[in-house]
């Protein structure tokens, strides 16, 4: 157990059940959240609630941030009543939200040279199931030293934490992340209709690959929810990871055809007033409800 004062900035989906394994882990915690009601359950685990992200920076050594975008990590570290007017030199922020990989650089050289405080990107992937588990993946950039003074801390909520390189690394890799996420589950989509197409029970598909070069927790997961019909998940989100890539697309002048054509798919699922769905979204092309097994019928070979 690190004797480091530990904070918590967003108490969400995902950020909840991290949090509340920092503290199971027995570490020192003081949260802080917008909506107050969500700091709640913390308080009566032991926690110190703050009034503001200043004030709970004020008496943190290392503050964890898991909010919805740049623009609210921004505002939380740089805006008023934000981390960086709480902070004083040899801090650490860690950053576990999905934001642009460049705008974390910039961030993290402007806190270091107004503060004096470091930054780790540590984007997460595994989700809230992975999180309450305690399995999440976790993707770190940022020096070594502050890397290593983070990872019992990460280690409380991740199977696994990788150092991929300095600031930015951890956000660049989870766009490597997503990238294979989206592009998998676009053609998840398309294999599920064709086989229900075919006549084939679509659900059967993930079993009978299970094991085999074709298999993949998008396909396990996501491919029983889109032969069941089930859009649940935030297209929205899944959409703001997927225009952070295509930025990186362009600032880096790397080719990404299929990524771009993913895009197109959520994209115009949103202009037609689809917002759930998530990673599932592209089974949306294909069909509104559950997969109905149809059959070719052999004059229709050809």
């Amino acid at each position: 157990m690190s004797t480091q004062r530990i904070g918590f900035v967003g108490l969400g989906d995902i950020g909840a059940p991290m949090a509340m394994r920092i503290l199971d882990a027995g570490h020192a915690l003081a949260v802080y959240n917008r909506t107050a009601s969500k700091a709640q359950p913390f308080r009566a685990r032991g926690a110190s609630v703050a009034g503001t992200a200043a004030e709970l920076a004020s008496d943190c050594d290392i503050v964890f941030l898991c909010v919805s975008d740049t623009g609210a990590v921004e505002r939380v570290v740089f805006g008023e009543e934000g981390i960086a007017q709480g902070g004083r030199a040899g801090q650490l922020i860690v950053d576990l939200s999905t934001i642009h990989p460049v705008r974390t650089q910039e961030m993290a050289q402007r806190l270091a040279a107004e503060k004096a405080m470091g930054w780790v990107d540590a984007p997460v992937s595994g989700g809230s199931v992975g999180a309450r588990a305690g399995t999440l993946a976790v993707m770190a950039g940022g020096s070594a030293e502050d890397v290593e003074r983070v990872r019992p801390i990460l280690m409380s909520f991740a199977g696994r934490v990788t150092h991929m390189g300095p600031v930015g690394c951890g956000m660049a890799t989870k766009a490597c992340n997503q990238m294979l996420n989206y592009g998998t589950g676009a053609v998840v989509a398309e294999t599920l209709n064709f086989a229900a197409r075919f006549g084939i029970d679509p659900l059967l598909i993930p079993e009978a690959v299970a094991g085999g070069f074709a298999d993949s927790n998008v396909l396990r997961h996501y491919g029983r929810l889109m032969a069941e019909g089930s859009y649940k998940g935030n297209t929205l989100t899944a959409m703001k990871d997927i225009d952070i890539i295509l930025d990186m697309s362009r600032l880096t002048g790397s080719a990404m055809p299929v990524t771009g054509l993913v895009a197109s798919f959520f994209r115009m699922q949103i202009a037609q007033g689809y917002t759930l769905g998530g990673l599932a979204t592209p089974m949306r092309m294909y069909a509104q409800g559950p997969l109905v097994p149809q059959g070719l019928q052999p004059k229709d070979a050809r």
